[in-house]
């Protein structure tokens, strides 16, 4: 048996920013617009007209601020609200392919691997853009890794979901090392023109590089325990899927073909399901609320994260044991919690630990502790 380990993560962002204020305009001009096409039916009593969007109830719903996205053009015209992305042919990479490549080669390069060191590439994320064949596979060409790859889809949960995998194949010993990516478009399966739920979700894409702990180059990770659970939730949902066509109303623009959520009800549901998540697996490898330097949660809402966060800490976390980048980031669905991993773990010391939570549709959550090692 083995001891796999963390040596390597990668992000890559787009280039586009879409601010709150940026966002509200777009939204409430589209509001506007329908609001005056349904006059008749709203006067009448039969329809209730759209509210405005504004800045401080993004903020204050969700501490969120900007996000990044592939296509902003779309997603700010009144008469689209979704991102315009061009039709590629079958023999150009696709646009998850894209995202995956410069993500992956940011985490190669900080562990000074290269994709010959690699076995195995898992590309676990809450939307695919195809059904087949796997976008891993494809990935996996690119980057010129022998070995296989295999697309995996927890939602909110799929890069912890991934990581316990790929652990688990190395400490096996059936890899030497596997590359998990999590490109997320997420852009592509919100609803736009929903006030409740428009300024969720940014485009973004993260790598983790898991391999064994004593081919490791340099400062790691070593990944000490895992744990999953699932329990079945509607709660978070999104309907659109192959058999779509073969259904009456398959065809029509329906609201449950994209992103849905009964927020009060995960919010109830999903924190305490979480805290006793965390503390369990805590418990059971005798980690302590003192042992943890850092808690690297899913980046979904700051609400819930000072929630989760306070309820395993027994106490307000200080600033950085639980930081977040949702405000930069928005909810980047399975890529927020690595988001913060990558951008806040470098001042680590030797034997201090930390945890990985993601959690969502599903309902899902993973876990992971690491202790890092400077060599």
């Amino acid at each position: 048996m083995y001891t796999p380990a963390i040596t390597g993560t990668g992000v890559f962002t787009p280039e586009n920013i879409i601010t709150n204020a940026e966002l509200v305009e777009a939204f409430n001009a589209y509001a506007d617009r329908q609001n005056a096409k349904n006059a008749d039916a709203i006067a009448a009593g039969r329809m209730e007209p759209m509210q405005h969007s504004s800045e401080e109830f993004i903020l204050k719903a969700s501490g969120i601020e900007n996000r990044y996205v592939m296509d902003k053009t779309g997603v700010l015209n009144p008469d689209i609200m979704h991102p315009t992305l061009r039709q590629r042919s079958d023999d150009e990479p696709g646009i998850m392919t894209e995202m995956a490549v410069e993500a992956c080669t940011k985490a190669l390069t900080q562990a000074g691997r290269t994709a010959e060191d690699v076995d195995l590439v898992i590309c676990a994320a809450s939307n695919h853009e195809r059904a087949y064949p796997a976008v891993a596979i494809e990935i996996q060409q690119a980057l010129g890794i022998a070995g296989f790859g295999f697309d995996m889809n927890v939602a909110c949960s799929s890069a912890t979901f991934g990581i316990q995998a790929a652990a688990d194949m190395v400490r096996s010993g059936s890899v030497r090392s596997a590359l998990v990516v999590n490109p997320e478009i997420c852009s592509g399966h919100l609803e736009w023109r929903d006030r409740d739920c428009h300024f969720i979700f940014g485009d973004v894409a993260t790598a983790t590089l898991i391999e064994r702990i004593e081919n490791a180059q340099g400062p790691h990770f070593e990944v000490v325990s895992t744990r999953c659970a699932t329990e079945f939730s509607n709660n978070i949902r999104n309907n659109n899927g192959f058999l779509r066509r073969s259904r009456p109303d398959g065809m029509l623009d329906r609201r449950d073909m994209q992103f849905m959520q009964n927020g009060r009800k995960v919010f109830k549901e999903v924190l305490p399901m979480v805290s006793k998540h965390i503390s369990d697996h805590m418990d059971s490898e005798g980690v302590t609320s003192g042992d943890l330097k850092r808690l690297w949660l899913h980046q979904a809402n700051k609400t819930m994260n000072d929630f989760i966060g306070k309820k395993v800490l027994g106490r307000e976390p200080e600033p950085g044991e639980q930081p977040n980048i949702l405000q930069d980031y928005a909810n980047t669905s399975s890529a927020g919690s690595i988001i913060a991993f990558s951008k806040h773990s470098d001042d680590f010391q030797d034997g201090e630990i930390g945890l990985i939570c993601s959690f969502g549709a599903g309902y899902s959550v993973g876990s992971v502790i690491v202790k890092r090692h400077s060599a």
